[in-house]
């Protein structure tokens, strides 16, 4: 898969011939050098961009042929989004932010048990009713977490999920989705430039100068889940 911004002298190859599959229940790391590619690379596997030229194969659904309808209806029931600022709406209570992608996807029937579910296994269940501008950051994060799995998706995209946070508050963070991968069979691609807080993970991808490596320079995106 390659990226490309610009035309002639601004031309720009962000992603160039990367290609690498991610398998059911993985927890993948992609690190980096700002500026190597890895978020462009991130908003490629989230439908969030297009490649230029190359596929994005997700549970088998080869997402270049989709319609940009298609592809939101896609991404709101096959991915999940975790990004460095928890993103919560603040005048929604904790609970009622979880439960806004199964809202949104129209499928209301068990969303809010669901929701109260996933917020008890984060340990925000003291939490669900606040208001989520009442909470800490690091409550806010878990939140965010619970949100990305509220659809049960295919794949969990986390960009730099613990930027904001502090060494204490990170760890706690990195030890919740490396446990919610294990006990749900989640699939996780994270970014990040600091991969030592994650300490060991099932595989890291490594991005430079738009190429990425995993041992050896790898190049489609399919990912089976």
């Amino acid at each position: 898969m390659t990226k490309i911004y610009g035309e002639g002298d601004t031309q720009v190859r962000a992603l160039q011939d990367v290609s690498f599959s991610v398998s059911k229940g993985e927890f993948l790391l992609v690190i980096g050098a700002s500026g190597s590619g890895k978020s462009t690379l991130l908003n490629m596997i989230g439908l969030l961009d297009r490649p230029t030229n190359g596929n994005v194969i997700i549970d088998g659904i080869n997402t270049s042929t989709l319609s940009d309808n298609q592809i939101s209806s896609f991404r709101n029931r096959k991915l999940g989004f975790i990004f460095q600022s928890a993103n919560l709406l603040s005048d929604l209570t904790v609970l009622e932010n979880v439960t806004l992608p199964r809202q949104i996807m129209g499928n209301n029937g068990t969303a809010i048990s669901d929701a109260k579910k996933l917020l008890t296994t984060v340990g925000l269940e003291p939490q669900m009713y606040k208001r989520a501008n009442k909470i800490s950051g690091g409550q806010a994060q878990r939140a965010a977490i619970a949100r990305g799995l509220a659809n049960s998706p295919s794949i969990v995209l986390a960009d730099e999920p613990t930027g904001n946070l502090d060494s204490v508050t990170a760890e706690t963070v990195v030890q919740l989705m490396k446990s919610m991968s294990r006990k749900l069979g989640q699939t996780f691609i994270v970014v990040t430039h600091d991969h030592r807080q994650f300490g060991d993970v099932d595989r890291v991808i490594t991005t430079k100068d738009g190429r990425a490596f995993e041992g050896k320079e790898s190049s489609k995106i399919e990912v089976t889940a």
